[in-house]
């Protein structure tokens, strides 16, 4: 089986580098995607509250006979609930048929200024054996300092969009420089697979787009999750450890960033 690299995080656990994710993934759908990643050898299943499917990630990962602390599951902290993080995964784990995540990340910071709150939220669930690990996902520069200031406590991963026309060079750099982790989410893009320097590269490597995107993301460091919910192209997904880029291929695919942002911007949610 494909061994995935592991990352380790700065509070000494580890994390596969590549994971399936589950974002859009319906109801009807999710336990065949998850029971199909896992058959294939994914070992992180990233999830969240707001996805709604905590249930058929859990129940997937209970019928695949694999023990449960070969699995490395992350949830997100919903919108709504920054006011009580420790009741709000407590349900996670209800819903998922766990006694504790991998990880726990507030999902977005909010304008309304609760991301502290909300951490400090997530590190009494850690206190309580909740989650093994914290982190944050969206959070800019300014909200890494507030919440490291007041707590004194960084977080192990920041989980932001990323994708070769969304590059976010400076955020990356501000992340890294705090010894935070960085998750790429919508990893693929919204039509970056279409890009001729893509297309040529896959053409020339006999990679398909999505694979060679996905190389670029693991040679530049970050933690990874595509997502599908069709077999053969999660499997495909999968198949990324067997070649590499070049530098120069790498360097072609970072000139592609037009700064094309597909989700909400972290401070105007």
């Amino acid at each position: 089986m494909t061994q995935v690299p592991n990352v380790t995080l700065n509070d000494g656990a580890t994390i596969p580098q590549l994971g399936f994710g589950v974002w859009q993934v319906e109801e009807d759908d999710i336990v065949p995607a998850v029971s199909a990643a896992l058959e294939i050898g994914y070992r992180h299943i990233d999830t969240a509250q707001m996805y709604g499917n905590e249930e058929g990630v859990g129940k997937a990962i209970a019928q695949s006979g694999i023990p449960r602390d070969e699995i490395f599951v992350t949830t997100k902290l919903s919108n709504q609930r920054h006011g009580d993080p420790e009741v709000a995964l407590q349900e996670s784990l209800e819903r998922l048929g766990m006694d504790r995540v991998d990880l726990y990340l507030v999902h977005w910071p909010l304008q309304e200024g609760t991301h502290v709150q909300a951490w400090e939220g997530l590190l009494r669930a850690r206190e309580q054996g909740l989650t093994t690990s914290v982190g944050v996902s969206n959070y800019h520069a300014h909200h890494l300092d507030d919440i490291i200031s007041a707590t004194g406590v960084t977080p192990v991963v920041d989980q932001v969009e990323l994708h070769p026309t969304f590059t976010q060079v400076p955020l990356v750099q501000e992340i890294r420089s705090r010894g935070i982790e960085v998750e790429a989410w919508t990893p693929l893009g919204r039509g970056d697979l279409e890009e001729d320097v893509i297309t040529g590269l896959a053409e020339r490597l006999g990679r398909s787009p999505g694979q060679v995107v996905l190389r670029w993301h693991l040679q530049k460091g970050y933690i990874v999750f595509p997502k599908s919910v069709t077999p053969s192209r999660i499997k495909e997904n999968f198949e990324v450890f067997d070649f590499e880029l070049t530098e120069d291929d790498i360097a072609a695919i970072d000139g592609l960033d037009r700064g094309e942002r597909t989700g909400g911007h972290p401070d105007e949610l």
